[in-house]
């Protein structure tokens, strides 16, 4: 089933990325961490589907997205970050193998971090605290860090963030590997949430399991 949607408002997150809300269709829910397929609803881009995440709580009265944009490439993207006010796109029902599955180390690479938005928030709101949560966040450079201070804002929550590609930073330093997650690993027990590019998802997962973490404890989309 598909659901047109109108836009209510956009405002940027950062240089290339585009905070989104649009009106919610009666009856539609979806749990955090979900996506759908994201369509412009105008000539030509109709049939370009794209997986986006909702960002925003159930219990809104309104569907949020922050969505990165590559203005580099004449895509999806690209034309997002020109939305105006009303204007419309079209999603499919809900879908995604993301959910809360309980306080752990949440890892995500660029707009890897969009599942992990709605979860974190879910559990802020429930419990007041992400106490024994941990956030590994990598990206190229600061500019590209995607809610910085909301994620530092946010009570009991761990971050760790790594920049690749600006030697200047404070965190620069190269890709997540082995060293760099054991000893954050170390201090969880509970599961082990990954979400970016599917070679960084294969890297992390591989890394996780020569640290001794279980396959059940890691928790990513399906990459079939």
């Amino acid at each position: 089933m598909t659901h047109t949607l109108t836009l209510q408002s956009i405002e940027p997150v950062t240089h290339d990325t585009h905070h989104l809300v649009f009106n919610k269709p009666d009856g539609f829910d979806y749990t955090p961490g979900q996506a759908c397929d994201f369509a412009l609803a105008k000539d030509g881009w109709r049939d370009k589907k794209r997986p986006f995440t909702f960002t925003g709580l159930p219990t809104d009265s309104t569907l949020e997205f922050v969505i990165k944009s590559y203005p580099d490439h004449d895509g999806v993207t690209k034309q997002i970050a020109k939305m105006q006010m009303t204007d419309q796109a079209v999603i499919s029902d809900p879908w995604g193998a993301i959910e809360d599955k309980g306080p752990g180390v949440f890892i995500a690479g660029g707009a890897g971090i969009t599942p992990f938005i709605a979860v974190l928030k879910r559990r802020l709101q429930t419990h007041g605290t992400l106490e024994d949560c941990q956030l590994v966040f990598s990206n190229k450079s600061e500019k590209d860090i995607i809610l910085r201070d909301a994620f530092t804002s946010m009570p009991g929550l761990k971050c760790h963030f790594v920049v690749t590609d600006d030697p200047d930073s404070e965190f620069a330093r190269g890709q997540i590997d082995r060293d760099y997650l054991a000893p954050v690993v170390g201090q969880a027990d509970g599961p082990i949430y990954i979400c970016g590019p599917v070679p960084m998802i294969e890297d992390i997962s591989k890394s996780l399991k020569e640290l001794d973490v279980s396959e059940d404890r890691i928790v990513t989309e399906d990459l079939d």
